[in-house]
């Protein structure tokens, strides 16, 4: 079993992904209030080798020898890719070694106004940031971000970045209701997107409860009218989670498990992750398709959330 790869996984946009991980739970810049990882442990801005570059190449050199090619590789986890210092070195060999995998870097994109976070992304293929909010309140109030984050440099960066890079972006906005759907709030999100100028703008919302009591999921109409207001012709809403199943790499068995371990007992994401011996995102993967087909539902106690049989 690998330590830092997990999967493949069955990616909604990505197909069948392989999962690169390369910081520790929960190492990140920002504290989003929607994040299925849980919080924040570690809220830095300080790029450091995380994860050992040897081992995580270790880990590829052994996957690719024994495992057939994934759909794409993709940076992911649970915690910011782009705070790893030797990311650039872990892109670099995968493309050396296996040049007819798409990469992709699923990022929050706080960390692009340095020049050599950018210049470390640009062998990826697809790069997938995310922007919540374009307003300071707003910002602080969804992603909470680390004290010496500045919401205007992290726009700029972005912009900057579209310049730089040959591949594609797909820009991720997770719409929360009362947090970042109020006009003003929409109309400079547009402003942002139209200087970012990403090749698809992907709106989103909560798959399952977040961190805090008071947020909701958007309704599929409330994103349609944001489309609507927005009128972009490149923004789209992602799909939900149960077309997943059709992704040849949905495992029934890991469903199957993760139903099996919660009927005996209620068990946290962590839980479920340790007992299972799965990566916490490959788990996230499977609950957001169980709970979206009500097998599970949630509650919240005072370690976390807890899921059980519905």
């Amino acid at each position: 079993m690998y330590k830092y790869l997990f999967g493949p996984v069955p990616s909604r946009r990505l197909g069948i992904s392989l999962g690169v991980d390369l910081v520790p739970h929960k190492v990140c810049s920002l504290d989003c209030v929607y994040c299925e990882c849980g919080p924040s442990t570690k809220l830095t801005d300080k790029r450091m080798e995380y994860i050992p570059y040897d081992i995580v190449v270790a880990e590829l050199e052994h996957y690719f020898e024994n495992s057939p090619d994934p759909d794409y590789i993709t940076f992911s986890g649970s915690g910011e890719p782009t705070l790893n210092s030797r990311l650039g070195d872990v892109l670099t060999f995968i493309k050396k070694k296996k040049p007819d995998i798409p990469v992709a870097v699923l990022t929050n994109g706080t960390l692009l106004n340095q020049k050599e976070v950018r210049n470390e992304l640009l062998p990826a293929d697809l790069v997938l940031p995310s922007l919540d909010a374009a307003s300071p309140d707003a910002f602080q109030k969804i992603n909470r971000p680390y004290s010496g984050l500045n919401l205007d440099e992290y726009i700029q960066g972005l912009i900057t970045f579209r310049k730089e890079f040959k591949g594609l972006i797909w820009l991720e906005i997770l719409i929360i209701p009362g947090y970042n759907d109020e006009r003003n709030e929409l109309l400079l999100l547009k402003e942002a997107i139209l200087k970012i100028q990403p090749d698809r703008v992907q709106l989103n919302t909560l798959d399952r409860p977040g961190i805090l009591d008071d947020i909701r999921p958007a309704s599929n109409i409330e994103l349609k009218e944001i489309l609507d207001f927005w009128n972009l012709e490149n923004a789209e809403i992602i799909t939900k989670a149960p077309g997943r199943k059709n992704i040849a790499s949905y495992r029934k068995d890991a469903e199957e498990a993760i139903l099996e371990t919660i009927k005996r007992r209620p068990c946290t994401l962590d839980d479920l992750s340790t007992i299972l011996g799965l990566h916490i995102n490959e788990v996230n993967k499977y609950l957001d398709v169980l709970e979206a087909e009500n097998k599970v539902k949630v509650t919240r106690q005072e370690r976390g959330l807890f899921y059980r049989i519905n």
